[in-house]
């Protein structure tokens, strides 16, 4: 069974109540299969119930689960022929951001995600999803190589933010995510963004300039982490549940500030419970924005990239 977060221990209890009635079933011969049924359909509707009230701070612990779908996760189902592009031409490849061309329904994108592990040595090796700048320039070649050649752009992006040490600093952290911001807002082919886990502050947007941008279900998408919010508001990071319900962080706030352009629908429980589920969901969103966007040109893309940004935004005089 995959990792319970707090909030399930109710259905985790229900859950508990089914096994043991089945295995007196089993031992003592007794038909409790009617019972068995009933406690397995309050289970099921318990759980429905639950996962669509979720406050923003559960949200985020499902955003943030171990076992959530990672990058090439995504890309492994979705697509065919995928060959990754390694490196920013400088000398660096950083594993935090992936990319590649590949297929979807035979159609060539250029593919393009942060990516984290599956345990500790894979998190190493990807930087807990964390790029350093020359990630970001590895990406703005691609998407460079996709203008060039007419391909279009997806993106998917999970990290809770761009890396913040020193040796990012000194290689112009801000200036490789605002550089990426601006080319990627001159870009002639369509680009698609997906948010499907976190997707904090200019370590995401930096992926996020598209003509399309959707979330899934229990993603989340931040100018700065609840928690980082707290610690500077209040000066207490446990605060992170008042901070994310002010933050406005959900899809459905976020269409609602035309933030995003929709929310992609996760099965019952999470994306971590049916990867092959939320892929599809997510590559038929992909198919049917590539369609809308088909039939605009590359001056057409630019400026409806261009005016959807410049839109952001409300002001109460």
């Amino acid at each position: 069974m995959s990792t319970a977060m707090d909030f399930e221990k109710p259905i985790l209890e229900i859950q508990r109540k089914i096994e043991e009635l089945k295995k007196m079933s089993l031992e003592s011969g007794m038909d409790l299969n009617k019972d068995i049924e009933i406690l397995e359909h309050e289970a099921e509707d318990f759980k429905k119930e639950l996962f669509e009230n979720l406050n923003p701070a559960q949200k985020m612990q499902i955003a943030r689960h171990p076992e959530r779908p990672k990058f090439l996760d995504y890309v492994n189902i979705m697509c065919t022929d995928f060959v990754e592009l390694h490196g920013d031409r400088v000398g660096t490849d950083d594993r935090a951001i992936v990319g590649g061309l590949a297929k979807i329904d035979g159609r060539p994108i250029m593919i393009i995600g942060t990516m984290k592990g599956k345990s500790t040595k894979e998190n190493l090796e990807y930087n807990f999803g964390m790029p350093q700048p020359e990630g970001y320039r590895k990406a703005l070649r691609l998407f460079y190589h996709a203008n060039k050649f007419n391909i279009p752009i997806v993106t998917i992006i999970d990290t809770p933010g761009a890396y913040p040490g020193i040796s990012a600093e000194k290689h112009a952290q801000g200036a490789a995510i605002a550089y990426n911001l601006k080319e990627m807002q001159k870009l002639k082919v369509p680009v698609i963004a997906i948010v499907s886990g976190e997707g904090c502050s200019g370590g995401a947007l930096g992926l996020a300039v598209a003509n399309k941008v959707y979330l899934l279900e229990h993603a989340y998408y931040t100018v700065i982490s609840p928690e980082g919010c707290a610690s500077i508001l209040w000066r207490d990071a446990s605060k992170n549940l008042e901070a994310a319900t002010a933050l406005k962080i959900t899809a459905p706030d976020l269409m609602k500030f035309n933030i995003i352009d929709g929310m992609i629908k996760e099965p019952t429980g999470g994306a971590h419970t049916d990867y092959e589920k939320i892929a599809l969901e997510m590559k038929s969103t992909i198919l049917d924005a590539l369609k809308d966007l088909d039939s605009m040109s590359g001056e057409e893309l630019r400026n409806q990239r261009y005016d959807k940004y410049r839109a952001m935004g409300a002001f109460i005089e």
